[in-house]
């Protein structure tokens, strides 16, 4: 009876594991076990509070209600939290203990339990208590005849306190309600610190009252009053998301040179930068009056952001203008500084005591690290996570030097690269020959999202979804890493992300009616399915290509990382090469199909408009090398006499057209050189001679 017993369990247990493996949750829990049975979802629906609830509980409640009613359309009766605390006969039982405070290491843990007839989340705080409605509405599922949600139990908690989304909005300035919108997206996904870029070389963003030039010299009359900060704070805050600004100083300065030239290293005339890159324009360290501003500027900035740290940049100063200037280098000698990074040392150290007057701790880049930083410094690494690569190590170096430390290197979103790169980097390598003590210094990371190149209309498709799967490595313990699990997830998360306003997904075809003057859009929405944008700042090479009011609106905006028919294909051909499967060769026939007729629906348009014309390259070269290997996959044959014509098929698409290339260019080569190894002709589409 025993043994029966335990097979019993053994079957349920794989049973649970296998169940799990169907739903769309991301971040995924820690703990996680499938019961059998579901909860239905009625209009009958309430949610009760264990005792008086935070504004944040009302707040995510009153969400989460709206949310369920809009997706499942069930006219829920009582659309607000129950007022009758400490009741326990409602659908959905929350408790919790305390007021979370947005610090790190705060308790963000939560306990998801749903049976036939109760569900109930427990946590410590009322930021637990938000996560575990996010999870909640991601097991929404349904049937053809009603929604519900699946009985589980869950036991949930952070593996970093650190999970971050810095957005860059003084390249491109961002609306107060771009910004609210994400910081929504963030919380869906179980994200908590927006670190908010608001000064570089193409605009100053915070209105300062002590300083007024700055933003009306520096901003183009575009930047964020006080009272938005104050609003964006709050709303950040009631959803446990935690503000850090940045300043970035010394370099990086060009747009507060234009409002105080005279605390410039160069006496020359300053201007907002319009072009993208690095740039020489730098205060002056020697200086006293950029002290004088930067403490009345900081002191103001220091009373909106209630968060503990201070972001002061410190990146990418060349120190260009400060070896022309005489004095500055005579202050240098005079003082021991023997190098420019004495000197932002010596900058940085001056702004570390200005802000510990406003009880905040300084936060910078990696290159504000130096044996003389006070180890209260958060170190920011934006250059790597491996020890001995060049200037890499700067993570570990920061954990073992005694600084707190958070990585962003391999999370720069705005690099265009597929999600999968970004899902495989994690924070805290195994390779790491850390000590516990050094290990817990590793607050975790946060995804860059650079705005050189984006704007309101197609940031959030820059964003996300991507970016849902880097939550995930932030949250999820390492061992979550199936790469193929993670995009079938992702798919789902990427839809309800539209649940919350973001508008990755509709406003690729609002660009596309702006390109065809409003016409016929499908030729396009397939071409956006197999070209992405260029990758690793090469749309933009040498910052000079896109200015800060050039057009945003042009196919390559409308294109996205991880382009789905692309994924699709890719994957098929890795199928079929390996396992000479007919099914997968039918349906990469299929899809080569559609590529070969994009170009007959294409032409129907093409002369629209002259944005067209200069797309009509794209749609051409895919159909042309579609019907070559459409007729070596039936045949199963190269002959030698083809070989030029999909050899210059081949480099015509290999070739990038309005800043986008052919995501699935690997995947031709392979099927090409599958067939001309297997007709036993040595192809090498890199060489113009063919070998036998």
């Amino acid at each position: 009876m025993k043994n029966i017993v335990f097979l019993l369990i053994g079957l349920f247990s794989i049973s649970s594991i296998s169940q799990s493996k169907n739903l769309n949750l991301m971040p995924w829990p820690k703990e996680i076990t499938m019961q059998p049975g579901n909860f239905l979802i009625n209009p009958e629906f309430t949610i009760g509070v264990n005792k008086k609830p935070s504004k944040r509980i009302e707040i995510a409640t009153t969400k989460f209600l709206r949310r369920l009613s809009g997706r499942t359309g069930i006219f829920i009766e009582n659309g607000f939290l129950s007022k009758s605390y400490n009741a326990t006969n409602n659908s959905l039982n929350i408790s919790f203990e305390n007021i979370g405070k947005l610090e790190i290491n705060e308790d963000e843990s939560y306990e998801l339990n749903i049976a036939n007839n109760n569900i109930t989340i427990k946590a410590n705080t009322d930021i637990g208590v938000i996560y575990g409605l996010e999870t909640l509405l991601q097991l929404v599922t349904n049937n053809d005849e009603s929604y519900y949600f699946p009985n589980v139990n869950i036991k949930d908690a952070p593996r970093f306190t650190w999970r971050g989304l810095m957005i860059d909005v003084a390249r491109h300035f961002e609306p107060v309600d771009v910004l609210k919108r994400n910081l929504d997206a963030m919380t869906s996904v179980k994200m908590n610190v927006f670190h908010w870029h608001l000064t570089d070389d193409q605009g100053f963003r915070i209105e300062s009252k002590t300083r007024p030039k700055l933003h009306e010299l520096g901003s183009d009359g575009l930047y964020y009053t006080q009272e938005q900060i104050k609003d964006i704070v709050q709303y950040a805050g009631d959803r446990g998301i935690r503000v850090v600004p940045e300043v970035d100083v010394p370099g990086h300065g060009t747009a507060i040179l234009t409002a105080f030239p005279e605390i410039g290293s160069k006496d020359i005339s300053y201007s907002i930068e319009r072009n993208s890159g690095i740039f020489d324009p730098t205060l002056d360290p020697t200086n006293e009056k950029t002290y004088e501003i930067l403490e009345d500027l900081f002191g103001e900035i220091a009373q909106l952001f209630p968060f503990k740290y201070f972001h002061i940049g410190g990146d990418e100063n060349e120190g260009k203008h400060w070896d022309e200037n005489e004095h500055i280098q005579n202050f240098m000698k005079a003082n021991n500084l023997k190098t420019n990074h004495d000197l932002q040392t010596y900058f940085n150290i001056r702004l570390d005591k200005i802000l510990s007057k406003h009880g905040k701790s300084v936060m910078g880049w990696e290159e504000i690290m130096t044996d003389k930083m006070p180890t209260s410094a958060l170190i920011h690494s934006w250059r790597g996570v491996n020890e001995g690569t060049s200037g890499g190590s700067s993570l570990v170096k920061a954990a073992k030097k005694g600084h707190q430390t958070v990585l962003s290197n391999g999370y720069y979103i705005d690099l265009m690269q597929s999600v999968s790169d970004h899902y495989l980097v994690d924070p805290m390598p195994k390779s790491f020959n850390l000590t516990t003590e050094e290990k817990a210094r590793i607050l975790g990371g946060e995804a860059t999202m650079w705005s050189e190149l984006v704007t309101p209309l197609n940031i959030d498709s820059r964003i996300w979804p991507r970016t849902a799967a880097i939550a995930e490595r932030f949250w999820s313990d390492a061992s979550i890493n199936d790469v193929s699990n993670m995009y079938k997830r992702l798919r789902q998360i990427s839809f309800r992300l539209e649940e919350l306003g973001i508008t990755h997904i509709r406003n690729r075809d609002v660009i596309l009616r702006n390109i065809t003057n409003n016409q016929n859009i499908d030729a396009l929405i397939m071409l956006t399915k197999v070209y992405e944008p260029l990758k690793i700042y090469t749309r933009n090479k040498g910052g000079t290509e896109y200015k800060t009011f050039s057009p945003f609106t042009l196919f390559a905006d409308a294109c996205s990382a991880d382009a789905s028919n692309a994924l699709l294909f890719n994957s098929l051909v890795s199928d079929y090469i390996s396992t000479s499967s007919n099914t997968s060769k039918k349906k990469i026939i299929d899809i080569l199909t559609n590529w070969e007729n994009n170009y007959k629906q294409f032409s129907q348009i093409k002369n629209n408009s002259p944005i067209l014309k200069s797309i009509e390259p794209l749609s051409k070269n895919l159909s042309e090398i579609s019907k070559s290997l459409i007729s070596i996959l039936k045949t199963e044959t190269i002959k030698i006499n083809d070989y030029e014509t999909i050899k210059s098929q081949y480099l015509n698409i290999k070739k990038p057209i309005v800043d986008v290339e052919f995501a699935s260019l690997n995947s031709l080569k392979l099927l090409i050189e599958h067939f001309s190894t297997k007709n036993k002709l040595k192809l090498d589409l890199n060489n113009p001679k063919i070998q036998h």
